[in-house]
Parts: structure tokens; C-alpha cells; sequence
């Protein structure tokens, strides 16, 4: 619903018609997915119309819709040579100066093709007697307007990206001679319009070259985009690559960027030549013709007389039509990606170039994955760092489209449920100084009290660092206060002081006391991205712990806490544990219960003897009584989860007990008699009852009803699940519910090292 004030948003309704949809379910296709009208061209024709062209139910139509009136034309035309029958064929298509220039798989089962239409001089590629095009698949095309300000008098050029079966040797992680598919780039001139005799209505500029990313299993190529700076010169092209069919078990992602010198350097190289014996594609070392085949007509060409492609002459366009590939490839900048990342499939980028306040430029790339979210980088140097990542889309879909509108500093996503509208920069997310500078996002800087957008504040007193990441804040220390956490453990007990790092770039930085620097080299300590984990702890654990995120020199104090441990209770028969015993509880406990048990066993041994040695002499009377039924001398019941250590967890192992804690609370009662006369009852100690607790008892894991057993140091089993569960008095209520939310968000999380490297 519009806004009030607002106009209602125009839409165009163009569905296939029934019929149509009928005859393509007719012809096997999927009434679900593929008989619908999939636009897959939308652009501006013209000031006054825009041009479109979608798959109407495997019978492509294009239209010219009106811009102001934003309605279909009541005349469509035949769309079968601009726009593919199959809405997941790989197209791409650019409208220049008129002409359409549009690359796919456009019939039934047609040939891959690179066409112009809405021109004077239609074209197409070659397909006899070598088919220019492999197998391709098209991912994008941009115009380079070469032609300006051209000391040569060169033509503007289109460029085609695409992937497609090599028939060259090349370089594969499996096989020195795997035959792959690879990424390659094609140009053709503007001004081409085909050759007199031969290579009519065909191109006559054609070129392909090798696109490369120096890792040699990353050759499918998902998505191009361009920069040009003001000037051509100065293109550069982004491309995203994902790894090749043979590692269906693995996702993983890179980028590289190519230069507009790069690309002609490799065209203005050696050709290869098709060679029957081997099938295979090799280097051509023989003469080649003037004007040099495939390139545009300059002001050289003309001095020569040739004036256009139809006055070359027959030498020159028969090399064109065999040796369509270069034997040079073209190199990343640098010489390596800008970025690889794992456990990422990027489906589609968009790029802008930012000016920051150091003067500098700088290109901002958006990256969409293949579940629907949204990669922000900027490309510092020769690398990329990761400002943010976003979900855009709740449900896991590819993104399809990435479109930036500067009118609206915004960022339009399309999938295929819809579109979502992103902005450029949210700089309010950024809460401190630290966070603000961290970032590294050009289109933010910190004014001394928030981070602001710099498109829409002075630029006067606004900090940003962009190479570095680390200046312009007054202390190397943010956020120097938070609130003290309390926990209280038993010795011996796990306790987890969770850490939520900010951004998967920092590391965590843990200080005991104000001085003490804690890492995984500490005996009982282990650091991960969770926090830190105390196992088995003792009372010299107690103290101050603070929890820092480090990143790039800069440190922020992310938790603080207040661990207290306090000394093990012993128990005995007729005393509780001394304080200066709490070493030896363990072992004392055992000492106790195993006298507890065997004087137990002596007792019922003296009370048999006596009850035997009382019914005969009864029967010796002649008189006797019976006694009446008594309840069972002993009663089982559960005192503390903690009064098992370590020296019972073999026992625990090994027989099964009626309550979790496998503790046990000796209870004196009477036993069942044939006495003719009651029998006085021996005096039984009962053990007294701990101390009590502090009120709050939280070791950060979660107390549940059930025995905790660690499981290869770094996560927890449950063992005898109840449906009641019986919580020892140990264990406070609000411990209950602390622990169970904090086991609830980590109940399948581990410890681990490091994420990922990727950023907020």
C-alpha cells in the first residue's frame, strides 16, 4: 500500500496466455516452472521507451512499453532471435546506440550464438567449419567505449563473458590433460557489419580468450561486473568463480579483478589453430595476414582503404573463421584472487566506487551468495575485506540480480520470490568508535558521537580509516565499563564464561586479575569463539576475568566476570569436612561410604544373630509373639550432584544407580522381626547436612536434571534423561534457568578454534 500522499505504484501484468501455456505443457515442459512468461530482458530503448523481452511460454516475445504510461503495447514482436526459449539458459543482453546486442541459447536446440538485432546489418556468429562457440554458457557483456578520445581511431567494443567446454589442454587439479570447462572472455567491434563474400552476416571481429583465477579448479564463472573510473582506460572487470563439477562436495567461492589492458594484451597476442590429428586446440606460429584479423577498423585500416569490415580482404577473413581463439590468457591483477572464501557459493556482484576522506577511491562490492545473502566488501590493495554480511532473503534462494541505484543510495536484490530493497550504508549499526573504524566502510565515519553517513554530513571532524582500521579513535581500549557477572562453582565443577565476538575478525583476548593473559596453552583453560571454558576448577581459578575482542591493535571489552570457587564439601559419618581437607574430599568420600556400607553389613549380620538367638529361646518358653510388618531398614535418596568426583565416574560406569547423581543418603528405620519381643534399635549417625549455598550458583553451561559427562573435552552428553526430573538442593532455580538457556543456544555448538574469515 502507497503512502499517504504517494501515487500507486504502476505495474504491468504480462502473463502468457492459456493457450500458449497449454501447447507448452503439450510439448513436455513444466506447467510449475517453465510455462509461464520469465522476463529476462528489461532495459531502456530510448528517452521515452523501454524494451522487453521474456520467455511467454517457450514462444519468446519482446515488447516496447512506454516509460511514462508504463503500459504493454497492444503489438508485441517475435522474440525467438533476442531472448531463449528456456527461462534457465544463461543471456545476457545490452541495447547500444539502438542495436541490441544479446548472447544465449536462443531455440529448442539451437547452437549457443552471440546476435545483434535492431540493426541495419543483423549478425551472428560462425558455426562451420568450427564452431566458435563451445558449449557455452553466457554470464555477462559490457560496452567499453573504446572509441573515445582514441589516439588510434579505435571502435567501442562489446565484451562477452561466458564458460564454456575448453577444447584446449589445460591445467586441471585432476588430470594434466582434463578436458574442462573454462571461463573465457569474447569481444566483437560496433561497427562490424559482416564480411562482402564471406563471413556474411557474420562477425568478422570475433575473439575469445582464456579468463583464468590461478586456481585451477575454479574455472565455472558465476558473474562480471564493471568499472570504468570516468575514463575507459581505466576499466576494470570483478568476476566471481565457484569451484567445478568435480567438487560437488565442497563450496567455495573466489574473486578476481582483470584490467581493460589485460584483456587487449591478450588479444593483441598469439592465435591458436585448430589441429585435426590431435583434436586439439594449439599455439599458431605461421604468417598472419594485414589487417590484423579480428580487430576493429582504425585509422591505420583506413589509410589502407579499408573503410569497413565488408572491404577486407578474403585472407584475412578466412584466418578469422579458424582461428577464432587467443593463445594468451588473461591475468587476474596481481596475479592472484583478490578474494577465496569457503563455504560460500557467490552468485551474483555489483560494484561502486566510493570516494573516502582520505582522497582515495575506493570499489565497493556487493556479493550475493547462493542462500540469500548479501556480502559487503571493500577492495583495500591488492585484497578484500569483508565489511558485513546480511540476510536479505529468509528463505534459502539464489540471489539473481544485483542492482545500484545512487538516486536512492540503495542496493536492489531480486530473487525469486521478489525484490528487497537494501541500503548502501546502515552507519548507525555501528554503536562506538571502535566498531565504526573497524568497519572499514567508506561510506561511514565516526563525527566524535555516532557513526554517520558521508554523503549526508560535512565532512568537517568525521574519523575514517580505510587502509588500516585502526586510527582515529582516542584510546587503543573501547567500551572500558560493563557490568560484573557473578558466577559461583563448586571446585571440580565446568564453568563457561560465554563471549560474543562483534566480528569474526578479532580474537579473543582473556585477562585473570587485570594482568594475566589466558590461552589454550593454560592447563584447565580452553578459548573459542564461545568464550572461555574452566574444566575441573580449583580455588586458585577465582578472580576477575575480562573478555576483549582484539582486532587490528584495537581492543573492546566485550564481558567481564566475577568467578568464585568454592572449596569441596567432604562428607563423613559423623562430621562435615574440615576447610583445610578440601584437597583429599574425594578420596575421603569414598573412605566414607565404604565404611558406611560395611558397618551396614554388620549391623543386619548382629542384628540376625541376636534375632536367631531370641526366637530359640522363645521356642525354649514355649511362647513367642509375632511382630508386626516394619518398613525397610534403609531408604536410598539423593543428597548433591557434586558428592561424586572423580574416583566414582569408573563405579558410575559400571552399575547403574536409581538416581542420576549416584549419590546416596543412608536413612536408619526398623527392620521386619519374628521376635517374640521387640529388639532395642542401635543408634545410626546421620550424616549432617551441607552448609548452605550462596543464592546465586551459575557456571555459564545450564543445570539440567540429568549426570553432565564430558565427551572429548569440548561437549557434553546427557545421561539418564527423566521425564520428572529431580534437581539437586544444590542447584538454585534461577541456575536451573540460566544454564538452560545457554545450553538451548549452544546445544550444537562446539568449541572452536577460529571462524571463518569473513567480517560483522
Amino acid at each position: 500500500m502507497p503512502l499517504p500522499g504517494q501515487q500507486s505504484p504502476l505495474m504491468i501484468h504480462w502473463e502468457a496466455s492459456p493457450e500458449k501455456q497449454m501447447d507448452c505443457q503439450q510439448k513436455g515442459k513444466n506447467n510449475k516452472t517453465e510455462c509461464f512468461n520469465h522476463v529476462r530482458f528489461l532495459q531502456r530503448l530510448n528517452s521515452t521507451h523501454l524494451y522487453a523481452c521474456g520467455t511467454y511460454a517457450f514462444h519468446p516475445l519482446c515488447a516496447a512499453i512506454d516509460a511514462n504510461r508504463f503500459m504493454l503495447p497492444s503489438h508485441f514482436e517475435e522474440g525467438k532471435e533476442k531472448c531463449p526459449y528456456d527461462p534457465a539458459r544463461g543471456y545476457t543482453g545490452l541495447i547500444v546506440d539502438g542495436g541490441l546486442y544479446t548472447a544465449t541459447r536462443y531455440e529448442f536446440r539451437s547452437l549457443p550464438d552471440i546476435r545483434r538485432n535492431l540493426h541495419q546489418r543483423p549478425l551472428k556468429t560462425e558455426e562451420s567449419p568450427l564452431h566458435w562457440l563451445n558449449d557455452a554458457e553466457f554470464v555477462a557483456s559490457v560496452l567499453v567505449r573504446e572509441s573515445r578520445d582514441s589516439p588510434v581511431g579505435d571502435d567501442d567494443k562489446i565484451y562477452y563473458f561466458f564458460t564454456e567446454r575448453a577444447g584446449e589442454e589445460t591445467t586441471s587439479f585432476f588430470d594434466k590433460s582434463h578436458v574442462a570447462r573454462v571461463a573465457r572472455v569474447a569481444r566483437v567491434c560496433k561497427s562490424d557489419v559482416g564480411g562482402k563474400k564471406i563471413l556474411q552476416r557474420k562477425w568478422t571481429s570475433f575473439m575469445k580468450a582464456r579468463l583464468v583465477c590461478y586456481i585451477p579448479y575454479y574455472e565455472v564463472l558465476r558473474s562480471v561486473c564493471s568499472l570504468d573510473g570516468g575514463g575507459w582506460a581505466s576499466t576494470v572487470f570483478y568476476a566471481a568463480f565457484t569451484l567445478s563439477a568435480q567438487w560437488r562436495t565442497m563450496e567455495a567461492s573466489a574473486v578476481c579483478r582483470y584490467s581493460i589492458s589485460a584483456v587487449q594484451r591478450a588479444f593483441e597476442g598469439p592465435y591458436m589453430e585448430y589441429q585435426d590429428s590431435t583434436r586439439k586446440w594449439a599455439r599458431y606460429d605461421g604468417a598472419v595476414p594485414e589487417p590484423r584479423p579480428g580487430s576493429c577498423i582504425t585509422d591505420h585500416s583506413r589509410r589502407k582503404g579499408y573503410n569497413s569490415s565488408q572491404d577486407l580482404p578474403n585472407s584475412v577473413l578466412d584466418f578469422v573463421k579458424l582461428h577464432p581463439l587467443m593463445f594468451e590468457e588473461v591475468k587476474p591483477a596481481g596475479g592472484e584472487p583478490l578474494l577465496v572464501k569457503k563455504s560460500v557459493a557467490y552468485s551474483r556482484l555489483a560494484v561502486d566506487r566510493v570516494q573516502a576522506l582520505d582522497g582515495r577511491s575506493y570499489d565497493v562490492l556487493f556479493m550475493g551468495t547462493g542462500d540469500g545473502w548479501i556480502h559487503k566488501a571493500v577492495v583495500v590493495g591488492s585484497g578484500i575485506h569483508i565489511v558485513e554480511e546480511v540476510q536479505v532473503f529468509r528463505d534459502l534462494q539464489p540471489v539473481e540480480s544485483l542492482v545500484i541505484s545512487h538516486a536512492q543510495r540503495s542496493l536492489y536484490v531480486g530473487a525469486a520470490s521478489g525484490i528487497v530493497q537494501v541500503p548502501l550504508a546502515t552507519c548507525a549499526r555501528y554503536t562506538s568508535c571502535y566498531d565504526c573504524i573497524l568497519a572499514r566502510d567508506p561510506y561511514c565515519a565516526w563525527d566524535g558521537r555516532a557513526c554517520r553517513a558521508t554523503a549526508t554530513t560535512d565532512s568537517t571532524g568525521l574519523v575514517q580509516d580505510i587502509q588500516s582500521g585502526n586510527k582515529g579513535c582516542r584510546s587503543i581500549s573501547g567500551r572500558g565499563s560493563l557490568p560484573w557477572r557473578n558466577r559461583t562453582v563448586l571446585q571440580g565443577d565446568d564453568v563457561l564464561l560465554p563471549c560474543d565476538q562483534r566480528s569474526n575478525l578479532a580474537r579473543a583476548v582473556w585477562l585473570l586479575n587485570g594482568s594475566e593473559v589466558l590461552g589454550m596453552g593454560q592447563d584447565r583453560l580452553r578459548v573459542g569463539v564461545d568464550g572461555l571454558l574452566v574444566t575441573d576448577t580449583l580455588p586458585q581459578h577465582s578472580g576477575e576475568y575480562r573478555c576483549y575482542g582484539e582486532e587490528r591493535g584495537l581492543q573492546t571489552l566485550l564481558a567481564a566476570y566475577s568467578l568464585t570457587v568454592l572449596p569441596e564439601i567432604l562428607r563423613s559419618p559423623t562430621a562435615a569436612t574440615p576447610p583445610h581437607a578440601a584437597s583429599q574430599a574425594a578420596n575421603d568420600m569414598k573412605v566414607a561410604y565404604i565404611s558406611a556400607i560395611v558397618t551396614l553389613v554388620v549391623l543386619c549380620a548382629v542384628l540376625s544373630t541376636v534375632l536367631l538367638y531370641m526366637s530359640c529361646l522363645e521356642k525354649r518358653k514355649g511362647k513367642y509373639v509375632l511382630g508386626e510388618p516394619r518398613p525397610s531398614s534403609v531408604e536410598l535418596q539423593t543428597v548433591s550432584a557434586n558428592c561424586l568426583r572423580k574416583g566414582h565416574r569408573e563405579e558410575e560406569e559400571e552399575e547403574e544407580l536409581t538416581y542420576p547423581d549416584g549419590c546416596l543418603r543412608i536413612i536408619p528405620g526398623e527392620a521386619p522381626t519374628a521376635a517374640t519381643s521387640p529388639v532395642k534399635e542401635l543408634p545410626v549417625a546421620v550424616p549432617p547436612l551441607p552448609p548452605p549455598l550462596p543464592a546465586e550458583l551459575t557456571n555459564g553451561m545450564g543445570a539440567l536434571p540429568n549426570v553432565l559427562r564430558k565427551m572429548n573435552g569440548n561437549s557434553y552428553m546427557l545421561l539418564q534423561q527423566q521425564e520428572e526430573p529431580l534437581v539437586s538442593p544444590l542447584y538454585s532455580a534461577s541456575f536451573t534457568e540460566e544454564l538452560s538457556k545457554i545450553l538451548e543456544k549452544r546445544k550444537h555448538t562446539q568449541l572452536v578454534e577460529k571462524l571463518d574469515e569473513s567480517s560483522v
